[in-house]
């Protein structure tokens, strides 16, 4: 791919289902979070499924993982997927590598802002915070494009320095607890000591402390080694041709997942996504690779596409299927509350209510999305 990108001589490539629908599933999942599992699963104590979907909708406290945390770095993963695909189609066209680096850098400043911009909803003025999805993607795409005109061992490279200078910095903060392990705690920590710095630069309402979920601005960094990850999925998927890699699929797979856990189980480092350590990468990136492979196998090797449709439709319009979750949710419920009453929903009980309720909610963003995609409009940036 990287050779004929410098030739010129790229052809531009058709779309790849597999990507769309894992793309798809993972909005869906994040959408989702409006059939609110949690409130159904407090009001059947003890029912093992209800449990089991709610935790699997939530964030774990700290350690470990979730479905609900395979989200983020699952949609940061396909940024790197999609970018050898989005390179060669534009080189396809005419476009320089100057051009295309003008377009990252633009690229990155809206993906910033737009997730100031969703933080600030609820404010009395702009709240500068750079934790969102979309601001983590913004602050290390221009990093990401780069290294997507390097060889393959320069991709390595990088995403093993990242990892390591940013584990290092980490391991010698001086912290105030004992032990290793405290290196890695919720407020007394490196990224922590940044943003106390860099976030009170800002016009802020009151002097920024700690963030109470203990997400951080530097976490865009080995967020940029998971983008990495998708990068180099991407140009194996590229490169194939006809064919898919699953070989390498699951053989970086099972290396990222294994490798976390055993940086995490020897006291090395963490797996805490709440602070995208370093073990995280590996771990969820690992994941990344599996899910990526699972739907390559079905949906390209196997041929069975029809029941993906549901979620390509969302997949082809991610940062479209992400302001609607944003932005229409209040709207959404309201709406339904007032025109069909409060308690339309409770016709299988008030425990069900809020998943029924938020069931309808879903299906209006999916037709929102379908009437987008009849009409060929897709958002992008």
């Amino acid at each position: 791919m990287l050779a004929r990108l410098r030739t010129g001589t790229a052809v531009a490539p058709s779309r790849n289902v597999a990507i769309d629908a894992y793309r798809g599933l993972v909005m869906l999942l994040m959408m989702a979070e409006v059939l609110r599992l949690s409130q159904v699963s407090r009001a059947f104590p003890g029912n093992w499924f209800w449990s089991f979907l709610a935790f699997n909708q939530t964030h774990v406290a700290w350690a470990g993982s979730s479905l609900h945390d395979m989200i983020q770095p699952s949609f940061s993963f396909l940024v790197g997927v999609a970018l050898p695909y989005s390179l060669a189609s534009r080189m396809a066209k005419g476009a320089t590598a100057g051009k295309l680096f003008l377009h990252a850098l633009w690229r990155s400043l809206l993906l910033v802002a737009l997730g100031v911009f969703l933080r600030s909803m609820h404010s009395s003025q702009t709240y500068f915070t750079f934790e969102d999805t979309l601001s983590q993607i913004g602050l290390g795409y221009p990093f990401l494009f780069l290294l997507g005109f390097k060889p393959r061992k320069w991709q390595w490279t990088a995403f093993a320095g990242v990892l390591f200078g940013y584990w290092l910095a980490w391991a010698l903060y001086p912290v105030h607890g004992a032990g290793f392990a405290a290196h890695w705690s919720k407020t007394d920590n490196f990224g922590n000591a940044f943003d106390d710095w860099f976030l009170n630069l800002f016009p802020r309402e009151k002097t920024f402390v700690f963030n109470s979920g203990g997400y951080l601005t530097l976490s865009f960094i080995p967020t940029l080694g998971t983008m990495i990850l998708g990068l180099i999925a991407g140009e194996w998927l590229r490169e194939s041709g006809p064919s898919i890699p699953l070989k390498k699929f699951f053989m970086a797979g099972f290396a990222g997942i294994l490798l976390g856990a055993a940086l995490h189980y020897a006291g090395v480092c963490p797996i805490v996504k709440r602070i995208w350590t370093p073990s995280w990468t590996l771990y969820s990136g690992g994941i990344c690779f599996l899910f990526l492979a699972a739907f390559c196998w079905v949906i390209e090797v196997k041929g069975y596409q029809g029941w993906a449709f549901p979620l390509v439709v969302v997949g082809m319009n991610s940062i479209a299927a992400y302001l609607i979750a944003h932005l229409f949710e209040d709207f959404c419920f309201s709406s339904l509350r007032i025109n069909l009453g409060p308690d339309f929903f409770n016709f299988l009980g008030r425990g069900v209510q809020p998943l029924l309720e938020g069931g309808a909610v879903l299906l209006i963003y999916w037709m929102m999305l379908y009437w987008m995609y009849r009409r060929k409009v897709f958002l992008r940036i």
